[in-house]
């Protein structure tokens, strides 16, 4: 037997993960560490593939996923973002987000053509460019830049072999957000270089100061972007895994059939559930922000009460607090603070060196959780200096 492939003996697990599993093995633990909603998916959304089964909607769909959906999601996009996706061909579901960004990848990469990629970022985007045979080239993003892409930065990293530069914004884990004119800065570089960009925007929803700006809704950026999004953070949908990507017929048919030989299609009870949550989830979406930006204040202030400087996130649901001054290395932090006091973050290494030295703390969590899980924070740090 020949063994393991050496790309892929050569990828680490999850840190995200891998503290995840550590939670689920002790008990009374607080987690701020997993990036899910503490949210339950609205009734009215889980009563629409509660109905699609009682009618016996239990079959595959079209690998493009139901027609319908993708009419709602291309109508949503020109409705939010003035931007035109034709859902016969130019929109695919995918079996969530992360399976969207993994055929993004294997649809336009070829071995040795190299990536872009902002760090601190999530943590799949790396691996899946390796297993897609590409080679990653880090562009690093620094707290005091507010963790945004220096349009310079990305321009020193690009060869003759960049092929994608892979955007995620507001962005996983530092909740960074950046602005129009900060896209149309990235633009120029795309237009310039004629790059593919693979844009996440998974968390557009959760955006709480100014509006988000769709990538593919700037002036010539269409045809050069994968869009893609989904229904697991605004909506609360984690579990149902469902997400999509929107770009040029030539590049979703393309995805559409690597998906079409390894996933086949979303389950269909899902993308009904998904068909309810963007045609009538709104107001949920609403209150639900509206709850993570009260949930953001608090822990920011308690942060910076408690001794750690703390970046002010601007989207998604993390805060990236600063631990340098502890003399821990974020993964020492992490471990010591789950095991002495029971509170689950993620180390900041885990999304990329430049995330060393901070950790991610997730506010999809009670008041109650955030605030005891804060205490012990501050308790840890007393007694970690003695």
């Amino acid at each position: 037997m020949s063994g393991i492939a050496e790309r892929v003996r050569k990828v680490p697990v999850s840190g995200i993960r891998k503290f995840f599993d550590l939670v689920l093995s002790m008990d009374d633990v607080i987690s701020l560490g997993v990036g899910e909603p503490d949210f339950i998916t609205p009734w009215h959304i889980r009563e629409a593939s509660i109905y699609s089964l009682e009618r016996g909607h239990t079959m595959y769909t079209s690998n493009y996923g139901i027609l319908e959906l993708r009419e709602a999601i291309s109508e949503k996009v020109k409705e939010s973002y003035n931007v035109e996706y034709n859902p016969e061909n130019e929109v695919l579901i995918t079996v969530g987000v992360s399976e969207a960004f993994d055929l993004a990848i294997r649809a336009v990469v070829n071995p040795g053509d190299e990536v872009l990629i902002p760090e601190p970022s999530y943590v799949s985007y790396k691996p899946c460019t390796i297993f897609a045979g590409g080679k990653p080239v880090i562009v690093e993003t620094i707290e005091e830049n507010e963790f945004k892409p220096v349009v310079e930065d990305i321009e020193k990293k690009i060869t003759e072999k960049t092929k994608a530069l892979v955007l995620s914004y507001p962005n996983n884990p530092t909740g960074a957000t950046l602005g129009k004119g900060d896209l149309e800065d990235i633009a120029d570089i795309v237009r310039e270089y004629d790059l593919t960009v693979i844009s996440d925007e998974i968390y557009d929803r959760l955006t709480y100061k100014g509006e988000h700006t769709c990538f593919s809704s700037l002036n010539g950026m269409r045809e050069n972007t994968v869009y893609l999004n989904g229904f697991s953070k605004a909506y609360a949908m984690t579990g149902w895994r469902v997400g999509y990507a929107m770009s040029s017929e030539e590049i979703i048919e393309a995805m559409m059939k690597i998906h079409q030989y390894s996933m086949l299609c979303a389950p269909i009870m899902s993308q009904k559930a998904a068909l309810e949550a963007v045609t009538t989830g709104d107001r949920d979406v609403e209150e639900m922000v509206r709850q993570y930006s009260r949930r953001k204040k608090i822990l920011v202030k308690r942060l910076r009460e408690i001794g750690l400087s703390c970046f002010e996130p601007d989207g998604a649901f993390y805060a990236f607090p600063s631990i340098k001054s502890t003399g821990l290395s974020s993964e020492e932090f992490a471990t010591r603070l789950l095991e002495e006091e029971k509170v689950a973050v993620v180390p900041g290494n885990v999304f990329g060196s430049s995330g060393e030295g901070y950790l991610r703390l997730a506010y999809a969590a009670s008041h109650e959780d955030i605030n005891e899980a804060l205490n012990r924070m501050e308790r840890f740090l007393t007694y970690s200096h003695d």
